[in-house]
């Protein structure tokens, strides 16, 4: 079996709601997201002769994805107040609204369905939340 890699960063601000602890509070990360694909044979003719993938293609579709996530508040659905949801968008803050708790876990497996939906076989994509801590979602 094949298999490429490539990875990408983004910036962001998050919370867990109805956490008790520290990350309960507004606060940054420097998201950094490995994309795995796999594939038992590669391309037989034309200029992709010889790869998996395009590895300029596979690096397009990450790093596409990331900037939608880039220096924005990710924000559960629900978890904040109506008049605070308004005051961010009165002071014209980028804000993203997820349907589920913004852990790197669940992270995980949203961008390994993202990257399905686009045509790639993956094998897992890895989410490091600080240098030292990632989640890891296999299909």
């Amino acid at each position: 079996m094949y298999c490429l890699r490539t990875e990408g960063s983004f910036d962001s601000a998050h919370f867990l709601a109805g956490y008790q602890g520290k990350c309960r509070n507004i606060h940054g990360h420097r998201w950094r997201v490995v994309v795995e694909i796999f594939g038992e044979k590669l391309e037989e003719s034309g200029q992709e002769r010889g790869m998996l993938a395009d590895f300029g293609d596979l690096k397009r579709e990450v790093r596409g994805m990331l900037n939608e996530w880039d220096h924005s508040l990710i924000y559960e659905a629900g978890s904040l107040r109506e008049q605070t949801l308004l005051a961010l968008k009165e002071e014209e803050f980028r804000l993203v609204e997820v349907e589920f708790r913004p852990t790197a876990e669940n992270f995980s497996r949203y961008f390994f369905e993202r990257m399905q939906e686009r045509g790639y076989s993956v094998f897992q994509v890895t989410v490091y939340e600080t240098p030292d801590n990632c989640a890891v979602y296999r299909g």
